[in-house]
């Protein structure tokens, strides 16, 4: 069984090669990979047996990073399930409305979330008949997660009938507009994004650090299942912690990292930045937007860091394109060149091919593609073209060597004056201001012009700006009808659990006031 059953073939080549450390246990928890296939058999049993789960069946988790999430990916993939993660960022009537939606028979939650998993049971008692709390005492009739383990057999589980296209796990996407869709993730998909993320220089012996949350695709796939495919050691956080990243990293000699900038920009102004040793590190990964040039370079100078950029999707997987280290300043604010197994091509409205230097929409085509939204036929459709072609949202353009630009997203464009003004390109020169921590610009209703941008914008620490200083620093990089009417300086910008600005949340903010 070459798919599904990762963890059974994995243990018969390296068994007893450390697999797992788990520092968001009490203690620790270290795992080689004889010990978590075992683990994750029993779970599997256990699934099977007593819970009744079989092919296709869904199992769903709330919870906070840990060898939980890790377990019941490869527990349901041994089963022929279906693994799926709930975002704990949502209101618990939405993750009911997910539940109502996927129909799981298990679900699996640490004690944060009890009082949620209080109103689900409440509200959705039919198709969830077993809970399992991985923390705490759990709501009534919930058993705990270590005693079910600890009293199924580890015998070895395996699904003959599972297909290169059956579904492996459901990841929901953001949700900006409405209920999120359950990207439908194929084993096909799963090991397509093994191969495009060892093209991008993941070797035998890596030891990664996650910080990402595991109800997403970077946290899943970014790296850690070529991790497991490549029988290297995988370090778990609970959450991102920028002090215990930074000492994880040197204790544990860490050659891969991966973050988004906000995370980046975070972690320079930990209490143990100045003596941090990053120097294990083979590189670092950034993702989510643009990397700012000052950032690279601070990085560069006091830690001797080499920066990778990259730039994916939860339909299309996280390793869609790279820029190598030696292009990080020369190409700033590029996501780099395609992987070589992802099809590309920018498009305009009328879905006409463009050339170089002209922004339009990114369309995506290859093997790591997503198989359609759960049960959304509609929304399938509207995204996926007659021709195969993925329908992105991204509006990007490229340069005369083939390194990509991604503009902004199709959503955060607004319209001033009758002109495209796209916050990503406000964004970057902000970051150029020496007092600029974090910076958002959204769009927001204008009499005259329609809309006109708002730039929301976090200090350094001990750093002074006044809001006209920015506005002349805009205006100094940016032409004049893409400098924003009007600058909020805030202690702090929403986050979502991957670290990214939620600017839903600050549009509402602000429409409100």
């Amino acid at each position: 069984m070459y798919i599904g059953d990762y963890l059974g073939r994995r243990e018969i080549y390296s068994p007893d090669k450390l697999a797992i450390i788990d520092v968001g246990k009490d203690p620790e928890l270290r795992l080689t990979y004889k010990d978590w296939n075992h683990r994750v058999n029993r779970l599997a049993n256990w699934l099977r047996d007593t819970a009744r789960i079989g092919f296709q069946d869904r199992v769903a988790i709330l919870a906070k990073d840990g060898i939980e999430h890790l377990d019941l990916f490869y527990a349901c993939g041994k089963l022929g399930a279906i693994h799926t993660a709930l975002n704990w960022r949502l209101h618990w009537r939405e993750i009911v409305d997910l539940m109502k939606d996927t129909t799981p028979t298990v679900l699996i939650y640490s004690d944060d979330f009890k009082d949620v998993v209080e109103q689900i049971s409440a509200h959705f008692p039919l198709s969830t008949t077993h809970y399992l709390h991985i923390e705490g005492e759990g709501i009534s009739g919930s058993k705990h997660y270590e005693s079910v383990l600890q009293s199924a057999p580890d015998t070895p589980v395996t699904t003959e009938q599972v297909h290169k296209e059956d579904t492996a796990c459901l990841l929901f996407t953001g949700g900006t507009t409405g209920l999120p869709k359950g990207a439908q993730i194929s084993h096909r998909q799963v090991c397509w994004n093994v191969l495009n993320t060892v093209i991008h220089d993941l070797g035998h012996d890596d030891i990664y650090l996650c910080v990402f949350p595991l109800f997403h695709a970077g946290g899943l796939f970014a790296y850690i299942s070529s991790q497991v495919v490549f029988g290297n050691t995988t370090i778990l956080t609970r959450e991102f912690n920028p002090e215990q990243v930074l000492n994880l990293i040197e204790r544990e000699k860490v050659t891969v990292f991966a973050g988004v900038p906000t995370m980046y920009q975070i972690m320079t102004q930990a209490p143990n930045w100045e003596t941090a040793d990053m120097s294990s590190l083979r590189f670092c990964t950034s993702g989510g937007a643009p990397l700012p040039v000052p950032l690279v370079e601070k990085y560069t100078a006091e830690k001797g860091i080499r920066f990778k950029q990259g730039f994916g999707m939860t339909e299309f997987g996280p390793g869609l394109f790279a820029l190598p280290p030696e292009d990080a300043v020369r190409k700033a604010g590029s996501i780099g060149r395609p992987n070589y197994f992802v099809d590309v091509r920018v498009v305009d409205e009328n879905n006409q091919p463009l050339g170089p230097n002209q922004p339009g929409e990114l369309i995506l085509k290859g093997p790591s593609g997503f198989s359609g939204y759960w049960k959304n036929p509609e929304a399938s459709s509207a995204v996926l073209d007659d021709d195969g072609w993925f329908h992105t949202g991204d509006i990007v353009e490229y340069d005369d060597e083939w390194y990509f630009y991604v503009r902004d997203r199709v959503k955060d464009m607004f319209i001033s004056g009758g002109e495209n003004v796209y916050p990503a390109e406000i964004e970057n020169a902000l970051y150029k201001h020496d007092a600029v921590h974090m910076c958002a610009v959204i769009g927001i209703p204008h009499e005259r012009w329609g809309e006109v941008g708002k730039a929301c914008v976090v200090l350094k620490p001990g750093e002074e700006a006044f809001k006209e200083d920015l506005m002349d620093h805009m205006r100094e990089h940016l032409a004049r009808y893409k400098v924003p009417k009007s600058v909020e300086v805030m202690d702090a910008l929403p986050l979502s659990g991957m670290g990214k600005i939620l600017k839903r949340e600050l549009r509402e903010q602000f429409l409100e006031k």
